[in-house]
């Protein structure tokens, strides 16, 4: 990773100075895919950053109230620090705020080694696994999120006019929000190109342009922490919660994958179809299904936004150009041929999504696995594909069983992850009258909404 790059802090300061940038702000990713963050001054940065910032470790393992829970760097250890290094490549000007950039930042131990907790190491570990094989991962996010306004202490969608999908203009921005942050991302220079009003009201989305892996990971996590940042600078509130709406439909997080050997997309063959290795990946993220649902959907209310008839997955199957699919493959041949995997939620971690879905590819390449038939038509009730988890519990379940999601994603980091999903699930449980309705509860709007 670039962090392991030794870093000539004092000419970075001087770049920096000569563009008006005065503060720093390092950031990483929890295992939640809450961002983490501390402002340093660039007149410090030699002793700042020389060594650090540190943190406190036990933010692996805090949960969306603040409860600190035991795992590996936590209560049981004491509570050591964690390192992080700024990836130089990964600084970005904040246009909506002067004189302040952004910094994504490496996580590791104490005595410098990369720190298995963190999403972007288990990132990095994966992707490692296609530069052996001679091969490059590369991703793109496709995500939505709703846009609210306070209202007597509730937060509710801006406007409810339906049946907008697909539009821009006054109709669906009411407030010139939506035209502003498309244009305070293009400055962000995180690969914006485009966005429109989504299916639902106060409904958005807006695309990145595809990427190696971790590039794409970098530019998603900084999407998400400036959509927030952007819309609550404008008295807003921007969620990535799966379903914060009983009435409306959910928000996604699709993430389109292809392979290059050599700088060249090895997804399709001559004739148009798909090559063996576009098949093995298919077959390796359907043979995981079970398992990665956990990773891919990370909490209570995902699950929710799942179904039949929902335009959201509910089998584990995959299909030409067919959106009621888990996996769809779009019409674009040649460098375009792709993969796009439907399952993920808008409140999945970008780094952890991306690892999961490429280790279940990169199973399915290195065993030479074969998908069954692809499926046509509407899906939902085609009884030949098995459904997928409908709860996070049983997510988690799977993914205890799948001990190849384990081992190339780290012991480690999915102890971590269990052992805070587990404790949501618990709480989730004790908290509402029926943990099996399909209605979004009081609880989850409150565990959810403004941190995702």
């Amino acid at each position: 990773m670039d962090g392991h790059r030794p870093l000539d802090l004092s000419d970075l300061r001087a770049e920096l100075q000569a563009r008006g940038i005065d503060v720093l702000r390092v950031l990483y990713s929890d295992v939640l895919g809450i961002t983490r963050s501390k402002d340093m001054l660039v007149t410090q940065m030699e002793r700042a950053l020389g060594h650090g910032p540190t943190f406190c470790q036990g933010v692996w393992v805090t949960t969306t109230h603040g409860d600190v829970l035991d795992a590996h760097g936590s209560v049981s250890d004491g509570l050591p620090d964690l390192v992080t290094r700024i990836v130089p490549s990964m600084i970005r000007d904040i246009p909506w705020e002067p004189g302040v950039a952004y910094a994504v930042a490496d996580v590791y131990e104490p005595d410098g080694s990369s720190h298995p907790t963190a999403p972007r190491s288990v990132l990095a570990s994966v992707i490692e696994g296609y530069t052996e094989l001679g091969l490059t991962p590369v991703t793109g996010p496709e995500l939505e999120y709703y846009v609210m306004e306070d209202r007597d202490g509730r937060w509710e969608r801006t406007f409810d006019h339906k049946g907008l999908v697909y539009t821009t203009g006054a109709m669906v921005d009411p407030h010139g929000y939506f035209l502003h942050t498309l244009r305070m991302c293009d400055k962000l220079d995180i690969g914006a190109f485009a966005g429109n009003h989504e299916f639902s009201p106060s409904q958005y989305e807006i695309n990145l342009w595809h990427a190696d892996a971790m590039l794409s990971a970098d530019r998603t996590f900084i999407f998400k922490t400036a959509i927030k940042d952007i819309t609550a600078r404008q008295g807003f509130l921007a969620s990535f919660m799966g379903k914060p709406f009983n009435d409306e439909g959910g928000s996604g997080f699709h993430l389109h994958f292809s392979v290059e050997r050599a700088g060249d997309n090895i997804m399709a063959d001559d004739s148009g179809g798909l090559t063996s290795t576009a098949l093995a990946m298919i077959a390796g993220i359907l043979e995981h299904a079970p398992a990665l649902a956990a990773l891919t959907n990370p909490t209570v209310n995902a699950y929710k936004r799942l179904g039949p008839d929902t335009l959201a997955p509910y089998r584990i199957n995959w299909g030409l150009d067919n959106r009621s699919t888990m996996v769809r493959i779009p019409p674009e041949r040649d460098r375009g041929t792709r993969l796009e995997v439907r399952i993920g939620d808008g409140a999945a971690n970008p780094y952890v999504i991306s690892a999961a879905i490429l280790a279940a590819g990169l199973d399915g390449i290195r065993r030479g696995l074969t998908p069954p038939p692809m499926l046509e038509g509407w899906t939902y009730e085609d009884e030949s594909a098995d459904v997928l988890p409908m709860t996070l519990e049983v997510a988690l379940a799977a993914l205890a069983t799948d001990q190849v999601l384990r081992d190339m994603l780290g012991t480690t980091f999915i102890e971590t992850f269990v052992t805070l999903k587990a404790d949501e699930v618990r709480r989730y449980g004790e908290s509402v009258d029926d943990p099996d309705t399909r209605d979004v509860t009081a609880w989850e709007v409150e565990e959810y909404l403004l941190h995702y």
